[in-house]
């Protein structure tokens, strides 16, 4: 076992094993002494792996060190680990401080000493297997250099050390139970019990009494720890112990008794296999338990990913086929989404977002389920096409990067919308939901972001990625999968595998999937392409036809080209979308193209013009009739008024009961008066079967054409950061510098003063001198040309200590090379606290 460990910790890079290699040249003593050995480039994948490290960047190894080692620091490093090697550190926590390779691995694999096979079985063997020791020995290393590489652990392999604050996190504890399902240890468990009961269980347990609670404590612990020994005690226990040992040797290890426990309980109580938590309360050792489990720490050990395998394999020009069917498709839906608003957008809530019944209305407009409105209505924003107004009456509208948007060639229109879809943070599944004040969730409101996102989002595509083009994956496997590479941030009704469900749907309905896998545009868009060149082929070019038919409907046999779309827009209503799509002209629709300043005869000829068949002889009588009746009656402002040269028309009106809410009244033989306002004497006319015009107070008839509405220039929202952002390699290498700099000050060791100059200030200090001393000294180094050690407190009262060079003393001021900082700088006198020269050896 210990070959084939040497063999696969050869493969190694140097730089993650450095505080292994320091045991021949002295062991490290601290994780600022393990982190001192580290290589530049170890050093920069450290702060790579942890940004919240760099802000600020520390002063020197031991800042480092200790920021290494807060709570929040830690506990951001533990949730990036996988699930193995979170295991690797949990066993480490519940193992000896420190811990040897060895001891590491037969806590993960049960192949220990003394658990060998020439070892007696357990009395209460494991109900499982176990793992596969083989693959856990090949795992073992990789795991470490992780948790090594991010200073969670340190020490060489005879003295692995997991950080104090982690091994806090990790150990069992009677309020926070341990993954393990372990308990305290006899030592922990025992540390509030009266020296006679332990003496009590001593004797109980058949072992010699001592003479204090601490050997006492000691002999049971290795009574407990010896495999021949401890077989022999349970094989005298009741058949009934077994059963209750059973039941804990898993965890939860703590379990209620009564004052008067039965027989069973009372055995085992009595020779400290289960030791008083509480009055009530009993718990069992880890000793023990690791007796029982055959010396596993955990009950099922996961070394290996679980595998992404293809569940359904499809032709890949299928997939992007049908993936280009649906990029077509959203195009279209977030068109007309924001169209919809171009006049009367919908009023922003008070405290932010689309009010309910403004969401059910474009769902409805779209045809699709609430929840998929509120995607394309976060995809919009999130591309910058829709945003709030900002005016006194705040309602959402498009933005003027629409007008661009909508000019562009579809494949880059997509590529748009799945640019903004890939690193948003907005999360559209979450609307209708309540947070945590029990107040719900909008779509477009302030509380959508979640930072987890777009990890979550990329990490889907990259495993759909992995496999052959045209496979699409099982979504257990997948999740499964992300719980595994991320264990802390997952779970049952956690937001991660809500998120990876969320990603398939979406990326389904924009189509950077099709049929489940990913599509060539997809994948571009994953490698930080251009998807546009690889969607732009397979999608249809716009056409400048539709078919007429009888039955007053046009069909479109692709995208129309922009002019064509929308005038018909203007002429029909859509009646369904697809491949094709389904106009239906009605006498509403004539209408509305006559009030927007078309003439009948320019109607026709339109659609003789765009029509690959005949106009229908019912659609051309369609026009006809509502350009007949079409501004027949005037209606203008009065109040309001409407105006006939037909007299008998105005006499049907007045005789109709449905006019009786306009409050009309006759003034003229041609003429009505109304109380009712143009816009609702018009849509009340209208409803009575009528088809008005509105006239200006000239008479000429008002073009029916309301001015799109767009707000003022706005910016995409940006996507909430996960912790700080990524640093570059030239911030790394920067930051490398100053660490290693300020490390070598504040470790340069100095002269030791003269007697009469007083005593020197202690390791890591910084030194005090008067005024005088410190400009004598100074000047003395400039002359001389030699380094010293200066403490510095900045006009922020921030102190430091810098090894400088000194080049020239004047002014009040210092001027020489900063070793600390690598640069020449300038430092006033007053602000130096004091001065010494460095030893020899470091001059």
């Amino acid at each position: 076992m210990g070959t084939g460990r040497r063999d696969q910790e050869a493969t190694v890079p140097e730089a993650s094993t450095a505080e292994s290699a320091t045991a021949g040249g002295g062991v490290p003593r601290s994780l600022a002494e393990a982190l001192r050995t580290r290589d530049d480039a170890a050093l920069a994948a450290l702060l790579y792996a942890r940004p919240d490290l760099l802000n600020p960047v520390p002063g020197d190894m031991t800042q480092l060190a200790t920021r290494a080692g807060t709570r929040a620091s830690v506990v951001r490093a533990l949730e990036r680990l996988d699930r193995f090697a979170l295991q690797t550190a949990e066993a480490l926590a519940v193992a000896p401080d420190p811990c040897p390779y060895e001891v590491l691995e037969s806590l993960l694999t049960g192949t220990g000493p003394g658990t060998g096979t020439d070892a007696e079985p357990a009395p209460e063997p494991a109900p499982d297997p176990g793992p596969d020791p083989d693959a856990v020995r090949r795992a073992l290393p990789g795991a470490l250099r992780t948790l090594r590489d991010q200073a969670v652990v340190w020490g060489g392999d005879d003295t692995l050390r997991l950080v104090r604050t982690a091994r806090e996190l990790l150990a069992p504890a009677p309020s926070r139970p341990s993954p393990t399902g372990l308990g305290p240890t006899v030592a922990e468990a025992t540390a509030g019990m009266s020296p006679t009961r332990v003496q009590e269980i001593v004797a109980a347990a058949g072992l010699t009494a001592t003479h204090d609670p601490v050997s006492a404590v000691a002999a049971l612990t290795a009574l407990f720890t010896d495999r021949r020994r401890m077989s022999a005690l349970l094989d005298q226990a009741p058949a009934e112990a077994h059963q209750v040992l059973g039941r804990l040797v898993w965890g939860p290890p703590y379990g209620e008794v009564t004052p008067d426990p039965a027989p069973p309980v009372r055995w085992l109580r009595d020779r400290g296999l289960l030791l008083p938590a509480s009055a009530r309360t009993v718990v069992l050792p880890r000793e023990v338990a690791l007796h029982l489990r055959g010396g596993r720490a955990h009950r099922a050990v996961e070394p290996v990913a679980p595998a992404v395998a293809a569940d359904h394999e499809h032709r890949p020009h299928l997939v992007d086929a049908n993936a280009a069917g649906q990029a077509l498709a959203a195009i279209g839906t977030v068109e007309e989404l924001v169209k919809s608003w171009e006049h009367a957008g919908p009023a922003v809530l008070r405290a932010g977002g689309l009010a309910v019944r403004d969401l059910k209305r474009i769902a409805a407009v779209l045809d699709v389920p609430e929840p998929t409105a509120a995607f394309w209505i976060e995809l919009a924003y999130a591309a910058g096409l829709l945003a709030s107004d900002g005016e006194a009456d705040e309602r959402y509208a498009p933005t003027p990067a629409f007008d661009d948007w909508t000019e562009r060639p579809p494949a880059e229109r997509w590529a748009a919308l799945a640019v903004a879809w890939l690193p948003a943070t907005r999360t559209a599944g979450l609307v209708g939901e309540q947070d945590a004040k029990g107040r719900t969730l909008s779509a477009l409101g302030p509380d959508l972001d979640r930072s987890a996102a777009p990890e979550v989002r990329r990490r889907v595509l990259e495993l759909l990625a992995e496999l052959p083009e045209g496979a699409s994956a099982d979504p257990a496997a997948l999740l499964e999968r992300l719980d595994w590479e991320r264990p802390l941030r997952g779970g049952t009704g956690e937001l991660r595998p809500r998120l990876a469900r969320w990603t398939l749907a979406e990326a389904e309905l924009i189509g950077v999937t099709g049929r489940g896998a990913l599509a060539g545009a997809g994948r571009a868009l994953l490698d930080g392409a251009d998807p546009a060149p690889v969607l732009a082929p397979l999608l249809p070019e716009p056409v400048d036809h539709v078919l007429l038919q009888a039955d007053l409907t046009a069909v479109a046999p692709g995208p129309l080209r922009r002019p064509l779309a929308e005038t018909l827009a203007v002429l029909a209503d859509v009646e369904s979308k697809g491949g094709a799509t389904v106009y239906r002209f009605t006498p509403g629709s004539v209408r509305r193209a006559l009030d927007a300043g078309r003439a009948a005869a320019d109607l026709h000829a339109f659609l003789a013009e765009h029509s690959i068949t005949p106009v229908p002889q019912p659609l051309a009588y369609l026009i006809d009739d509502v350009a007949r009746r079409h501004g027949h009656l005037r209606v203008g402002a009065a109040s309001s008024y409407v105006r006939c040269d037909d007299d008998g028309m105005l006499n049907e009106i007045l005789a109709d009961k449905r006019s009786a809410g306009l409050g009309l009244r006759r003034l003229a033989p041609t003429v009505l008066a109304a109380q009712a306002d143009p816009t609702a004497l018009l849509d009340g006319l209208r409803a009575m079967g009528y088809a008005p015009a509105a006239e200006s107070a000239t008479g000429d008839v008002l073009v029916a054409r309301a001015d799109a509405h767009r707000t003022p220039p706005r910016s995409a929202p940006a996507p909430v950061p996960d912790g700080p952002p990524l640093p570059d390699a030239t911030l790394l290498a920067a930051a490398v510098r100053a660490i290693r700099a300020g490390d070598r000050a504040a470790t340069a060791v100095r002269k030791e003063p003269a007697p009469t100059a007083g005593p020197a200030s202690p390791a890591g200090e910084l030194p005090r001198t008067s005024a005088a001393e410190t400009l004598a000294t100074v000047q003395a180094a400039a002359l001389t040309g030699s380094a010293v050690w200066i403490g510095y407190v900045n006009a922020d009262g921030a102190a430091s200590q810098r090894v400088i060079a000194p080049v020239r003393v004047e002014g009040g001021f210092v001027t020489g090379y900063d070793h600390t900082a690598d640069e020449v700088r300038t430092y006033a006198l007053h602000r130096i606290t004091g001065v010494a020269e460095l030893a020899d050896e470091h001059i």
